[in-house]
């Protein structure tokens, strides 16, 4: 599969609350982040969304920190049992996409240096 991302992903141990902006019941649904960049999220999840969907989100990032989103479903894939996602952030501020990118660096100088 070609690569498509603009912005490389890393893994990040979380948990998202995402409930679906057009739908008259706000129904918070739990997700497993796999992997988040500047640009997007991928996570896992038991419910089935919808593509092109646009999902209010809250993340929590390794400071603790919640980071308030909203994302667009792009990419689904059927596991075993659970269903993989692939979501860009829509509007997301510009500060929020800074704390994304700095956890980014740390981790690539933290692989760097074998820690």
């Amino acid at each position: 599969m070609e690569e498509r991302r603009r912005s490389r992903r890393v893994a990040l141990h979380s948990r998202l609350l995402v409930k679906r902006l057009d739908s008259q019941k706000h129904e918070e649904i739990g997700v497993d982040v796999k992997n988040v960049s500047k640009t997007g999220i991928g996570f896992y999840c038991e419910e089935i969304l919808d593509i092109g969907s646009v999902y209010e989100a809250y993340l929590t990032i390794w400071t603790k920190e919640v980071i308030h989103a909203f994302i667009e479903i792009v990419r689904i894939e059927k596991q075993e049992d659970i269903y993989e996602y692939g979501g860009l952030f829509i509007g997301m501020p510009e500060f929020d996409l800074q704390r994304i990118d700095v956890y980014n660096v740390v981790n690539d100088a933290e692989s760097y240096l074998g820690e």
